[in-house]
């Protein structure tokens, strides 16, 4: 992304969330070519942008349908036409999420991730009858939710036994999120859903689906195992991605625009804070966020509004009313933030996107 004037006339008062959509472009356009040379539907995941606009381009480049975190989103996604979701969490349904899965199956194929019989019997009895299918959840060592690999029969065959249907499996390899951990994780993703389809296989279920992938791993995804992944924070990067490795600065899509307010000493304070950039700091992450074209410069603290930025001796000190492109360590968490993002063409304001998914949580 370009270091903007957003001093210029069309741009919104600090702070707010900037798309360079050339930028954006060019990271789907990259990413819908890596998975068509390795042979693996692409299915991203839409959480990150929360963006209709986007899951069009997403689609238009290919993409097979949308990954979603929740219902909520997944309707504002159908709302918008796509007709193939999968709902890429461990839902529990209520009799008041029935309702709603059976409106959405109703206008879209849909598919639901479950870990265990317990989940199954209960999706069964509240959507007899409807149209969805199941995915089992494999844990291949981020420890969150997900079943052993070989516990994947027992789900399947519950979710058989309760009237749906079985799509096949997926896991999620957030453990691949840390510096020199993406090959290993992208190696315990494929044993992990390799002894999961062998589960499903002995029991006689065919595992039509087989899904992983998270932006670390992809370019390391087995595609002997794997048909399927499921990326997201690609269509913008972040400071996470480029501190793994994953991405350059070039490749970041979004940040966030904010104001120098206040300094002192070597410090400076923006008018971006925590209800703009998100909290999000992993242990391995060198600050709260980064500052795009000073690199060297660090997010030593985050308040709600306010952001203290460590700048470098030899660098030269932003001044009250400099504006900076802040790039955000976690990009999902902050676009949740944004009632819309700016969007920027040839360095000049082109419209926004409504983040239409935005707060969408159940």
């Amino acid at each position: 992304m370009d270091q903007l004037n957003f001093a210029a006339p069309g741009f919104p008062s600090t702070p707010f969330l900037c798309v360079d959509a050339a930028t954006m472009d060019r990271n789907l356009a990259a990413m819908a070519d890596r998975a068509a040379m390795a042979g693996l539907s692409l299915r991203p995941h839409a959480k990150t942008h929360k963006v209709p606009e986007i899951a069009g381009r997403q689609l238009a480049l290919g993409a097979v349908g949308l990954t979603v975190a929740t219902l909520g989103e997944a309707e504002v996604f159908a709302d918008a036409g796509c007709t193939d979701l999968f709902l890429a969490y461990p839902l529990w349904v209520t009799p008041a999420r029935a309702a709603r899965v059976g409106a959405l199956a109703s206008r879209a194929a849909l598919r639901i991730g479950l870990d265990s019989a317990d989940a199954a019997r209960e999706l069964g009895r509240a959507v007899a009858g409807g149209d969805v299918q199941v995915v089992v959840e494999i844990d291949s060592g981020h420890h969150r939710s997900g079943c052993r690999p070989e516990e994947a029969d027992a789900v399947a065959q519950a979710a058989l036994d309760n009237g749906l249907a079985v799509a096949g499996v997926f896991t999620f390899p957030g453990h691949g999120y840390g510096p020199g951990k993406r090959r290993a994780a992208a190696g315990q993703e494929a044993a992990a859903l390799s002894a999961a389809v062998a589960s499903l296989a002995a029991a006689g279920i065919a595992a039509g689906t087989v899904s992983g992938g998270s932006t670390p791993t992809a370019a390391e995804a087995d595609a002997g195992v794997l048909n399927e992944i499921r990326p997201g924070v690609y269509v913008f990067n972040d400071a996470q991605q480029v501190e793994l490795g994953t991405c350059g600065w070039d490749d970041v899509a979004l940040t966030a625009v904010a104001t120098v307010v206040s300094s002192a000493g070597r410090n400076v304070i923006l008018d971006a804070g925590s209800k703009v950039l998100g909290a999000d700091q992993p242990a391995w992450a060198t600050g709260g966020g980064r500052i795009l074209g000073i690199p060297e410069a660090r997010i030593t603290a985050l308040s709600e509004h306010h952001a203290t930025v460590a700048i470098p001796e030899r660098m030269p000190l932003p001044r009250r009313g400099d504006i900076l492109q802040v790039v955000p360590n976690h990009v999902c968490a902050a676009v949740n933030l944004a009632d819309e993002l700016v969007v920027v063409r040839d360095g000049a304001p082109a419209g926004t996107w409504a983040v239409a998914a935005r707060g969408l949580n159940s």
